[in-house]
C-alpha cells in the first residue's frame, strides 16, 4: 500500500505559478498511474491530470490544458504537476491519486479507479 503526500499549495496571484509535488512512500510509485484531482468548496471532485506508470503519456482537463503539466521523478518516488498562468478558478483543494486499475487512457478522469489518496493541498489564487 502506498501513501502519498502531497505539498506545493499556497497562496498566488492570477497569472503566477506554482509547483505541486506528490511524494509517495510505502511502495514505488513507479509501480502505480497517477493522477491529480481537485475539489472547490461545494463542488465535485474534478479531474486535473493523469500520468501513466512509465510517463510516458500524460492527459489533461480541458480546463488546464495548455498551462499545468504532470511529470514523474520515480528515483524521487515524486510526482509534480507544474501549474502555470493560474486563474481565480484554478483555486481548489488538489488532491494526488495512484492507481493500479488504470490502463492508457481509459478511465483517467474517474476518481472512483483511484485507489489511493493523499490529504490534499490547499491551492488559492487571486484576481
Amino acid at each position: 500500500q502506498v501513501q502519498l503526500v502531497e505539498s506545493g499549495g499556497g497562496l498566488v496571484q492570477a497569472g503566477g505559478s506554482l509547483r505541486l509535488a506528490c511524494a509517495a512512500s510505502g511502495r514505488a510509485v513507479s509501480t502505480y498511474a497517477m493522477g491529480w484531482f481537485r475539489q472547490a468548496p461545494g463542488k465535485e471532485r474534478d479531474f486535473v491530470a493523469h500520468i501513466t506508470r512509465n510517463g510516458g503519456t500524460t492527459y489533461y482537463a480541458d480546463s488546464v490544458k495548455g498551462r499545468f503539466s504532470l511529470s514523474r521523478d520515480n528515483a524521487k518516488n515524486t510526482i509534480y504537476l507544474q501549474m502555470n498562468s493560474l486563474k481565480p478558478d484554478d483555486t481548489a483543494v488538489y488532491y494526488c491519486a495512484a492507481t493500479n486499475r488504470i490502463n492508457g487512457g481509459d478511465n483517467v478522469n474517474s476518481a472512483g479507479r483511484y485507489d489511493y489518496w493523499g490529504q490534499g493541498t490547499q491551492v488559492t489564487v487571486s484576481s
